[in-house]
């Protein structure tokens, strides 16, 4: 029986990839962007503060986007220039630094595998993607990746939303795109793709294709360095027949990377059609009481901040004190909760009629939309805080801004 012909959805023919890493890397060669750990990592550093600055910059850029970031990790590498140093500093610290930065338990587990490495790996980074996968806490598939390709020079691909954007469009991948089996075939041909010779250039010139030319909305096809090997640009130009056989003709339906028979392709969106996602999951309802507590200080007005527990959400962050709120608990007894609260953190009575209800502040975690219910108070005599409690302390609000604070606790004051 004759071979079946091979899938439209992947590269098979081994001219045209070739073709696509010189056309990609060609274009990244002149037009990428001059980032501060990409010039950091092109420096004569030794291979551990190579992959390090790598490290730091991949767990920063995981859900944060580049213009965010940067500030954020020049003032770290110019602190924490090496494994070393961040292995002895403490997390108060770390959290400090990140503050604003979303995600925090990035850079608690960042810190916790410094350690690690400085403990139990003599202070060497692993070079290869499955031991700094299998070794280091907070290192992912991806992040390993990336690593072992940019600092090592590891032949491994990579796939994060940009590439999996890319990849979906240059073969008309139109399945979910965060099924395990579309992620499982993205994988195969990241891998697949990737340049023997430059692999951390070809990795970082897939995501900065993504990142700055196919971007979500109104990519910039004319642009695209690649667009002759893209099925997708192809499928949407009139009239131009495809290389190979149509995506529609490589399954009828039982293909498991073509796009669902109730969603066939719309000429109105283009390239855009791909790649296809589930439904997000809307983030759920929370609401909290916060009371921004304020006494008389020596240089002026202080405030009470305490440290939320060491695991959850925005874990080991100082805040105003709060407490969770049920659903439709009315205003009267959210006072007398929290008054309850604040006289257990401060020893000394508090009068719920006495808290001011100031307003609502509103943030937006990646799976909570959370309302912060904000009173204040002013103290006139002086509080001792109970130690037996979480830690707690007074600050004033250049103190407080320079303490490992959420942004949502800087919104409320």
């Amino acid at each position: 029986a004759p071979a079946p012909a091979p899938s439209p959805h992947l590269f098979s023919d081994p001219a045209e990839v070739e073709a696509l890493r010189g056309d990609l890397l060609s274009w990244y060669d002149s037009c990428k962007r001059e980032l501060p750990w990409r010039t950091l990592a092109a420096t004569e550093l030794d291979a551990d503060r190579r992959g390090y600055a790598v490290w730091v910059s991949e767990i920063m850029l995981q859900q944060t986007q580049v213009a965010t970031v940067i500030d954020y990790y020049n003032r770290w590498m110019q602190k924490w220039p090496t494994l070393q140093a961040l292995a002895q500093t403490s997390l108060e610290e770390v959290n400090e630094l990140w503050a604003g930065l979303g995600y925090y338990s990035r850079g608690k587990r960042l810190q916790e595998a410094a350690k690690k490495v400085v403990s139990e790996l003599s202070g060497h980074m692993p070079r290869r993607a499955e031991a700094l996968q299998k070794l280091l806490p907070g290192v992912g598939r991806y992040t390993a990746g990336a690593i072992a390709s940019i600092a090592y020079g590891q032949a491994t691909g990579v796939v994060d939303g940009n590439v999996v954007r890319v990849l979906c469009r240059l073969r008309c991948i139109g399945a979910d795109a965060g099924s395990p089996t579309v992620t499982d075939q993205l994988w195969d041909m990241a891998n697949a793709l990737v340049d023997r010779s430059r692999p951390g250039d070809f990795n970082q010139a897939l995501m900065e294709l993504g990142a700055t030319v196919c971007v979500p909305k109104a990519p910039l096809c004319r642009e695209c360095p690649v667009k002759q090997h893209c099925r997708a640009h192809q499928r949407k130009l009139l009239g131009k027949p495809l290389l190979v056989p149509d995506v529609e003709d490589c399954g009828v339906g039982g293909c498991p990377l073509c796009p669902p028979a109730t969603e066939p392709w719309d000429s109105s969106l283009g390239v855009t059609n791909f790649p296809r996602k589930a439904a997000r999951k809307q983030p759920r309802a929370a609401r909290a009481a916060t009371c921004v507590l304020q006494r008389r200080g020596c240089g002026g007005p202080e405030y009470l901040i305490v440290q939320r527990p060491s695991s959850g959400l925005l874990a080991g962050l100082w805040e105003f004190p709060s407490l969770p709120l049920a659903e439709g608990l009315q205003e009267e007894k959210q006072r007398e909760m929290l008054a309850e609260q604040l006289q257990a953190w401060t020893g000394s009575p508090v009068a719920a009629r006495g808290l001011q209800l100031v307003g609502e502040v509103i943030h937006v975690f990646s799976h909570i939309h959370q309302t912060y219910v904000v009173y204040s108070l002013s103290l006139d005599e002086d509080v001792t805080l109970d130690p037996a409690l979480s830690p707690s302390r007074w600050v004033t609000e250049e103190e407080f801004r320079a303490s490992a604070v959420s942004t949502a606790m800087k919104k409320v004051l």
